[in-house]
């Protein structure tokens, strides 16, 4: 219980809390105030990385942490033939291994597809990873095979272009996959020690690529969902469902992020061909789920209709929620009411998560700028910094085939900021 409590106050935590190491999970803490992590506010190609270490093959993850422990996913060969998860020491940057094995689905290795998109998740026990064609592979922390499983042979193919996106949700003792394509859908519960399935639980095929989150609700953990036309919650226990809502749209990619009691944001977009449109515009929210005696029922907090999200999520930081388009405008609303206070257009669009770090808030470009903006009720940009130097044709660092700043994560030693094939720990020097 004492790990589901911690993973659970990282989206609850105050100005007061005491710093953790860890982020064992996909957006381990983005609505965290971290005042005592000193972040710099600048950095460039050439000053500010603590350390930047090479990564094998391709990966679109996000970095998880434990101890000292960083634990990525990767995707190798020209039909992604082979699946890594390496584990990455966090104060040199040094890799100390990495697990191959083969992948069950191949497909073109390309950016147009998934390539090792889901995050896994970590704890004391070690890391587990899931990879878009349902492989999964549970490992120490030396790096030996605790257990694996296929789901693909177990429930049947995934269908669908892009493959599958969502990351690993986890309690103490079980992992969450949600399994939403245009075959057979389910949320599935697996036990962390064995590998087991705890529950299975049918959803209706849809195409979405958005990850289950835990939300608190009356003191009890839910296995929350945004997916491609419906906000739905689970007990994490038994698989079954607590409550629906159906009034949502273009609700693909973004996942719903916890921002108090039984309250999370939700994220929208029009497709790229302008499908969704319309229920998008309704679909960038606030929700809360109440409890009345047996039952729980969602009620919109808020809706802003000028306001959308892209690859990355939302996240709500000293009581504002933060949006960032396609197009790179930043939208700044009262996370309580929804009122904007202010809309602004920042470097670059942003596929990693936004992080709130002291009085400020990190918006990671695409391509390699990361744009800081004072955490105030005012647009102010406090820096631009760029990473890398972008190719000018596309196609080297910076272009859509090479890198792009894919995830983050927040620990005591620094900022790790992870892109497809290197990672690197942003530091004050002391």
């Amino acid at each position: 219980m004492r790990f589901c409590l911690m993973l659970i106050a990282l989206f609850a935590a105050t100005a007061t809390e005491v710093v953790r190491a860890d982020w064992p999970g996909f957006l381990g803490g983005a609505s965290r105030d971290q005042q005592t992590i000193a972040i710099p506010l600048t950095w460039s190609e050439t000053a500010g990385a603590k350390w930047k270490s090479p990564l094998s093959g391709h990966g679109q993850s996000s970095p998880v942490v434990v101890g000292n422990n960083i634990y990525l996913t990767a995707v190798e060969g020209p039909n992604k033939e082979t699946f890594l998860v390496m584990c990455v020491d966090l104060e040199t940057g040094k890799l100390r291994w990495t697990h191959k094995f083969d992948n069950s689905l191949q497909a073109k290795n390309d950016p147009y597809t998934s390539r090792a998109a889901p995050t896994p998740v970590a704890d004391n026990q070690g890391v587990i990873a899931f990879f878009e064609s349902g492989d999964m592979v549970a490992l120490t922390t030396d790096g030996a095979v605790r257990w694996e499983r296929k789901l693909m042979t177990d429930y049947g193919k995934y269908e669908g272009r892009f493959g599958l996106g969502g990351s690993l949700a986890q309690l103490d003792d079980r992992i969450f996959v949600l399994a939403d394509n245009e075959g057979p859908s389910y949320l599935l519960a697996i036990n962390k020690a064995n590998g087991e399935t705890l529950w299975k639980t049918p959803r209706d095929s849809r195409t979405s690529w958005s990850s289950p989150m835990i939300v608190t609700v009356a003191g009890q953990p839910q296995v929350v969902t945004s997916s491609a036309g419906s906000l739905d919650g689970y007990d994490p226990q038994s698989g079954v469902q607590l409550w629906t809502f159906s009034d949502v749209g273009g609700n693909t990619v973004a996942s719903p992020i916890p921002f108090g009691e039984g309250q999370f944001l939700v994220g929208a977009s029009p497709g790229r061909n302008g499908e969704n449109t319309e229920g998008a515009l309704r679909s960038n929210m606030a929700v809360k789920i109440v409890k009345q005696g047996t039952n729980f029922v969602p009620e919109v907090m808020w809706r802003n209709e000028k306001a959308s999200s892209s690859f990355g999520s939302p996240i709500v930081y000293r009581d504002k929620a933060y949006y960032v388009n396609r197009a790179g405008v930043l939208f700044c609303m009262n996370a309580t009411t929804g009122e904007t206070l202010y809309n602004a257009r920042i470097k670059e669009s942003v596929w990693a998560t936004p992080l709130g770090i002291g009085d400020r808030v990190y918006f990671f470009g695409q391509t390699g700028t990361t744009t800081v903006v004072d955490a105030g009720e005012q647009f102010k940009e406090l820096a631009a910094n760029r990473l890398w130097v972008a190719a000018a044709d596309g196609g080297g660092p910076g272009g859509f085939n090479a890198e792009i700043q894919y995830g983050t994560a927040l620990t005591d030693a620094g900022l790790l900021i992870r892109t497809g094939e290197h990672l690197f720990l942003i530091a004050s020097q002391n």
